[in-house]
């Protein structure tokens, strides 16, 4: 009978916890790394969704200047045409109402409006919104032509 023993001596499980803290520690400060710029992408993505919001409402008004009642405060509610648009800007979000969101609180609105060529022959209205948040700012371009005349 063979009396034969099998296992890890003391210098071996030693030598395999430092070689596994090592890789942990490699791994935690990749994921710490990770997980402090988290939050960039998210204030990308709002004001993506701001800006992209604006341009939709701007856009889908029609090109040909009516007459409207003044607005109060960051409300948009009587604009009726995309000229309307041309100079708006809030220092916070607000709907179309003029209520502000809470949520965005610190997200500035930008908009400019004006006339444009596309292809050297078609008359067109370029938006600009620009959206920012301290020191980041967002810009998105969009032309509008008069195809609903």
């Amino acid at each position: 009978m063979c009396n034969k023993q099998s296992g890890m001596t003391l210098i071996e499980l030693v030598l395999a916890i430092v070689v596994i803290s090592v890789g942990l520690t490699g791994v935690l400060a990749a994921f710490q790394y990770a997980v402090k710029g988290s939050a960039d992408p998210l204030i990308r993505k709002q004001m993506l969704a701001v800006a992209e919001e604006m341009t939709e409402e701007i856009t889908l008004k029609p090109i040909t200047p009516a007459a409207n009642v003044a607005p109060v405060a960051c409300a948009r509610n009587t604009y009726n045409d995309i000229v309307d648009y041309n100079g708006y800007t809030t220092l916070n979000v607000c709907d179309i109402d003029g209520t502000a969101l809470p949520s965005l609180a610190g997200y500035g609105v930008r908009v400019e409006v004006s006339d444009a060529t596309l292809n050297s022959a078609v008359p067109a209205k370029r938006i600009l919104v620009t959206v920012t948040r301290g020191t980041e700012s967002l810009s998105l371009t969009s032309y509008r032509t008069g195809w609903a005349l």
